[in-house]
């Protein structure tokens, strides 16, 4: 099992957690899951946002803390919206099987 399928296992449980009622008093991720998708998709952009700006400061160890809260909060969505992190993988997968096949990219003309 990966660290990703272990983090999203949590994220899982502790959504079960709160559906039931039995969430931890101070659960973060229970907060998540009470505020709802346009809470979780905030913390998105927000940490989207930062992950962007530590690369362009240049600072190696906020970018990798800003990318961790930023899959951390992607994974909170995906479990908000009924994706297992499975099918997340599975496209990646697919994906990578296409490594190297030059996409065909259209142009628009501005001008127009």
């Amino acid at each position: 099992m990966s660290i990703y399928e272990e983090i999203f296992a949590v994220i899982k449980a502790r959504q079960e957690a709160y559906k039931n009622g039995t969430a931890q008093e101070g659960s973060y991720t229970a907060y998540l899951f009470d505020k709802g998708v346009d809470k979780i998709c905030k913390k998105v952009g927000e940490e989207a946002t930062e992950t962007v700006i530590a690369a362009k400061n240049g600072d190696n160890d906020e970018l990798k803390n800003e990318i961790n809260d930023l899959l951390y909060h992607v994974m909170v969505l995906a479990a908000n919206q009924g994706l297992d992190w499975s099918e997340v993988e599975q496209v990646l997968a697919e994906r990578n099987e296409k490594i190297g096949n030059l996409k065909q990219f259209h142009t628009v003309d501005k001008n127009t």
